[in-house]
């Protein structure tokens, strides 16, 4: 059994599940929070929105009858303003040409383009990674913005076991993040942490330092999310070395509180950290796209094949799916045990 959630970030083995700021596919974020808390994460980050958060404490309820262990935390993710994290991708199908070869539905990793089955687009399973749009011969695909109150948000702490609140912010944001942080700030103590991610820039971590002089000083852990190739460790081997670099620029720059790689996260992430005897440095790592596109055959295979979406209920699958997402997550954890 592992370590529950705040000893294992102080001790560097800090796994996250990213199930995406605007993903919001109910029965399949269910199965997420069930697959991945059986596997170990300490976290699962997820979407504003409350049917996705009351969805990802089910799986997570039913992980926990099935297998007594410390209980992830469960994170909500907020933005500052515009970002990629918090948008969808639409269309109108209607618009296609019919010689198209559809190149949007072959590219899309989370199966949210299927002509057949959505007619277009199934924006529930979309999460905005944005790789649809220029691949449109015609360009007729567009994002729009998920944008939800932090006021609302701030009501569910009071309603909902939210345990912590990850902010989006990017440079050129200070005004909306200082704003935002105001409007925050008199929450924290219902909170057990705060986390901040930032994608990579040039000067990242000056603006990263401007923050950390604002914000201080903080009674809850401080998570730093080194957003390096944001939405892509599905993609291959060569995504996952920015956030490293990303890292190394957070850890030489003595920012107070922990850092935790994100952004091209995948099997390769380990490996590249090891070879450069980097993993004292961090935290934790959080998995995003990787993640999702492990366990999605057997989430697909699920809905495909029966009416009952609930994965406990089909232990042949649950148990596969297990198997791979602890491909993923175990190889920090016992690095550290090892380490000791």
């Amino acid at each position: 059994m592992y370590n529950p959630p705040l000893e294992s970030l102080k001790q560097g083995s800090w796994v996250k599940l990213i199930c995406g700021a605007s993903y919001q596919h109910l029965p399949f974020i269910r199965s997420l929070a069930l697959i991945y808390t059986l596997a170990g994460v300490d976290c699962i980050d997820v979407a504003a929105d409350k049917a996705v958060i009351l969805a990802a404490l089910e799986g997570v309820e039913a992980a926990l009858n099935l297998q007594p262990s410390p209980r992830p935390l469960l994170m909500v993710s907020i933005n500052d303003g515009e970002d990629p994290h918090f948008r969808k991708a639409y269309f109108d199908f209607n618009l296609c040409p019919p010689n198209c070869h559809r190149p949007c539905e072959i590219i899309c990793p989370a199966g949210a383009i299927n002509f057949l089955k959505y007619d277009g687009i199934h924006k529930e399973l979309c999460y905005g990674c944005g790789r649809c749009l220029p691949v449109c011969p015609i360009g007729i695909i567009y994002t729009e913005s998920q944008i939800v109150s932090t006021a609302v948000v701030l009501e569910w702490l009071d309603q909902l076991p939210i345990d912590a609140i990850e902010i989006h912010t990017q440079q050129g944001h200070w005004d909306k993040f200082t704003s935002l942080w105001q409007t925050l700030k008199p929450h924290l103590a219902k909170l057990k942490l705060i986390a901040i991610s930032c994608p990579y820039a040039n000067d990242v971590v000056a603006y990263l330092q401007q923050i950390n002089q604002h914000i201080q000083p903080l009674t809850i852990p401080l998570i730093w999310q080194t957003d390096g190739r944001p939405m892509s460790g599905d993609i291959g081997e060569g995504t996952t070395y920015l956030t490293i670099k990303y890292a190394q620029q957070v850890k030489q720059s003595n920012l107070k509180g922990f850092i935790q790689l994100a952004g091209g996260t995948n099997e390769h992430t380990i490996t590249k950290l090891k070879s450069l005897n980097l993993i004292p440095a961090i935290a934790g790592i959080a998995y995003g796209s990787k993640a999702r596109k492990l366990v999605y055959p057997i989430l697909q295979k699920l809905e495909e094949t029966t009416t009952d979406n609930k994965l406990e209920k089909h232990p042949d699958l649950l148990w596969e799916a297990v198997r791979i997402a602890r491909q993923l997550v175990s190889p920090l954890k016992q690095i550290v045990q090892q380490r000791k």
